[in-house]
């Protein structure tokens, strides 16, 4: 598989890359002039280490380069194909998007919101959604998007933070079947907020809810509003968001993205990714509480005019065909998704897929954390039908748009399955050792970038000085990712997973994502999490959670006899975890990432603490029991 090439598009733009290695300021200066400004700029980088504005003295407004521009040639083109979890469905033209977005834009200023003001979201994945984000771009406020799977206690530190003052959310919205009550979350979260001066709600549940002084009916303020309300002149290095990312300690960390390097970044890399066609319909399953959500299912399909799917609910609800049944519906050319689905996709088997017309495909994409060979291999055989090339992609909420990923829209690239490949053009990305030393090929090291970039963030929120000591003191001049990654001889990058997730045993350092890989990749596994727990020989041993594929019948001992030995031959006899625990299912939060947290403390025999934001709190129960079971039979072994 990792000899296949890709004829692709039949592209290969050598001069771009050239002409960004050589001076990458210049490079991008040309691919700004490909969205539509107000006025141009004088600077194209002003770069003061380690904060950088690009494009400085430009005026530029994202919402209208996302609906104005496409008025004349597109305003009857379906710019989003809503699928609801209940089998609602709707479908927004560009005209009828930019006509919601002004009407919008209109209400949050008869309610005082001024140009810099923050406006905090809460709402499922509708279409008032994004009509809200462009809303807030288009008069100059900052929007705040907060996932609808967080609690009240969440959902309050990012208004803390932010000193928003109007929270736009909706009264319900549908998940597995149940409607969230996203109403009442919000009344917990403000009750102590006295800077709170209006929260609008969206009707889509149609559940009871609490009307309260501050709130108002999305429908009623909508009813008269004028329809027409024109684009603010912003700055390039005017704030559009903020988006909240949790770190490993401490409260969670508000990063702040500008709009003309934003824009750049996005309208470059949807292009150079995906080569979007006119024609093409592009489905990204990312909540839009996510930076994923915000950058590619938000503002680049809309810069370039593109039609997209929006599903609401879960992935495989009410069963394992949903997404293939939404891929048939409406001839979905592209499909970009996580890894975590698609393992999730893998236990049912083949069978489901198969029974859906998916020769619409074209392009396949991933995003969200590296990618199994194994799991790759599958998405390309099963999903494309070994026509698809598979993008997967590598960057952050602080990147703000891809860093490491193949560009058929660009380049003839050979794909490895779990490779990322190379960096987009313009950015200098490298893999060193502790001490900022490039490391020699194949060896496993710290991914940093080299050199600023459009798309990367402003700041964080009001404190300049832990986003200099967070992403700048580990190296001085390079931005420090907090991924371990090596660069094979082909010049390819491998994601390895978080530096800061790793297993330490015995004085070894051994990642979470490498020995789960490793593990994914026995012919019988759809999933698997690794975590420490103490020891008093060791410090830490390994235990590990294992899915299997759907439909498995095998003795566990014979299973974990194999994947113990495939670990020791793949990784090393100090990976052998101690424990292997073969459960139906993992705890997931909605947005799919595993909690490794609670993994944690069911090994440790602690209190579980919140689990507000995960997909399905029955994992939880499931994973304790499988725990539980196996330590009582190896306590009755032992009398």
């Amino acid at each position: 598989m990792s000899e296949t090439y890709y004829i692709g598009l039949g592209k290969n733009d050598s001069n771009l890359r050239k002409k960004a290695d050589s001076d990458f300021a210049s490079f991008w200066n040309e691919q700004a002039k490909k969205l539509t400004w107000f006025s141009p700029w004088h600077q194209t980088l002003e770069w003061k280490y380690p904060f950088a504005k690009w494009f400085v003295g430009g005026k530029i407004n994202a919402s209208y380069n996302a609906l104005d521009v496409h008025q004349k040639t597109r305003a009857n083109k379906p710019a989003i194909l809503w699928e609801g979890e209940n089998r609602e469905s709707r479908i927004i033209t560009y005209g009828e998007m930019f006509t919601q977005v002004q009407k919008l834009s209109n209400v949050l200023k008869s309610l005082g919101v001024q140009k810099g003001d923050r406006v905090t979201i809460y709402l499922p994945m509708i279409p008032e959604l994004p009509i809200a984000m462009l809303a807030c771009a288009r008069i100059g406020a900052i929007h705040t998007v907060v996932f609808s799977g967080f609690s009240s206690t969440s959902i309050r530190d990012r208004i803390m933070d932010s000193k928003s003052k109007i929270i736009i959310t909706a009264d319900g919205g549908y998940r597995r079947g149940n409607v969230v009550k996203l109403k009442e979350v919000i009344d917990d979260a403000i009750k102590d907020c006295d800077f709170i001066q209006h929260v609008i709600v969206v009707e889509r549940a149609k559940n009871a809810i609490t009307m309260n002084s501050t709130d108002k009916l999305w429908s009623d303020l909508m009813k008269d509003v004028p329809d027409s309300c024109y684009a603010e002149r912003l700055d390039s290095t005017h704030p559009l968001y903020i988006l909240y990312t949790s770190g490993t300690t401490g409260k969670p960390k508000g990063v702040l993205h500008g709009t003309g390097g934003y824009l750049t970044h996005l309208h470059s890399t949807f292009k150079w990714a995906f080569d979007i066609k006119d024609s093409d319909i592009f489905f990204c399953t990312a909540d839009i509480g996510w930076v994923t959500g915000h950058s590619y299912v938000v503002y680049a399909p809309l810069l370039h005019g593109a039609t997209q799917v929006i599903y609401e609910g879960a992935p495989d609800y009410p069963d394992a065909s949903r997404m293939w049944s939404i891929l048939q519906k409406h001839h979905v050319t592209i499909f970009y998704t996580t890894p975590t689905a698609l393992r999730m996709f893998m236990k049912f088997g083949d069978d489901i897929p198969n029974s859906f017309d998916l020769s619409s495909l074209r392009l396949l994409g991933t995003v969200g954390e590296p990618i199994n060979p194994e799991v790759w291999k599958w998405y390309f055989k099963t999903i494309g039908k070994e026509k698809c090339p598979i993008i997967d992609t590598w960057w952050q909420t602080e990147t703000g748009g891809m860093i490491i990923s193949p560009l058929p829209g660009l380049e003839t690239i050979r794909l490895k399955p779990g490779s990322g490949t190379r960096p987009i053009p313009g950015v200098d990305v490298a893999v060193v050792d502790d001490i900022g030393n490039i490391v020699p090929p194949n060896t496993k090291g710290y991914l940093v970038i080299k050199n600023p970039w459009p798309g990367m963030l402003l700041t964080l929120w009001n404190d300049d000085a832990k986003y200099s000591s967070v992403y700048w003191s580990k190296y001085k001049n390079f931005y420090y990712s907090g991924d371990y990654a090596l660069k094979d001889d082909d010049g390819y990058f491998w994601l390895l997973g978080r530096a800061d997730d790793v297993l330490k045993v015995a004085g070894h350092r051994i990642g979470t994502a490498e020995l789960e890989s490793c593990i994914v990749s026995h012919k019988d596994v759809a999933e698997a999490a690794a975590c420490g727990i103490p020891d008093d020989v060791k410090g830490e041993v390994i235990i590990a959670f294992v899915v299997l594929k759907h439909g498995i019948i095998k003795d566990v001992n014979i299973l974990e006899n194999e994947i113990v030995d495939k670990i020791r031959s793949n990784i090393g006899a100090i990976a052998t975890p101690k424990q292997i625990y073969f459960v139906s299912k993992l705890p997931k939060t909605r947005s799919g990432k595993i909690m490794r947290r609670l993994l944690k403390s069911i090994g440790n025999n602690e209190q579980i603490g919140d689990v507000t934001t995960l997909e399905d709190g029955t994992a939880v129960t499931e994973v304790k029991a499988a725990f539980d079971e196996i330590q009582k039979s190896i306590r009755d072994k032992s009398k």
